[in-house]
């Protein structure tokens, strides 16, 4: 009897679509990355705090308008939770050779399908009413999640003035929403 169900056209296809749904369901949701972590570790630049960077003794206007002489914290922010709990410091850097970085410290957050790392104007709203304001505005994508815990370094591209931006975002793209996110102030 059992081997009879199983030769039905319909069963057949209702058991092929079931199982199509069920492929399509776990490539979008991947809810293998609720219990699996991704450690990075790299090394984080040194910084010189911008009271100790040493002041030429007679600059000019170019040299004052130039790179400092040592790499600076300019701004810098506590990761609050949105969507999943999340950890961490987000700092902007200026490098001596006058490059911009995004430094986020002790990250600790949850793995998800698509995360990517936001600079964004929008503020940092708490709880449920920060999740989705990031893309309301400009952002730019700087790239990939590296890992859901750890430290991480990421360039920021030339074009992109960081005055322009006010936070940071861990930004699930698959499904539009912040799994936290850092508001930036001045170092």
């Amino acid at each position: 009897m059992g081997k009879r169900m199983f030769r039905s056209p319909v069963v057949r296809a209702g058991l092929a679509a079931a199982v199509v749904v069920a492929v399509l369901a776990l490539y979008w949701f991947q809810p293998w990355k609720l219990v699996t972590d991704t450690y990075v570790d790299e090394a984080l630049p040194g910084v010189t705090p911008a009271s100790a960077a040493p002041i030429p003794s007679s600059p000019t206007p170019a040299a004052s308008a130039a790179a400092p002489a040592a790499n600076e914290i300019l701004t810098v922010g506590e990761f609050v939770t949105h969507e999943h709990r999340t950890t961490g410091t987000a700092e902007i850097h200026r490098r001596a050779d006058g490059r911009h970085q995004l430094v986020i410290r002790e990250l600790n957050t949850s793995n998800g399908p698509d995360l990517r790392v936001w600079l964004t104007d929008q503020p940092v709203l708490p709880g449920t009413a920060g999740w989705r304001v990031f893309d309301d505005g400009e952002w730019v994508e700087l790239a990939r999640l590296k890992g859901n815990k750890g430290n991480q370094v990421y360039e920021l591209p030339a074009s992109v003035d960081p005055r322009d931006f006010r936070s940071v975002s861990i930004w699930c793209k698959r499904f539009a929403v912040s799994f936290g996110a850092a508001e930036l102030t001045r170092a």
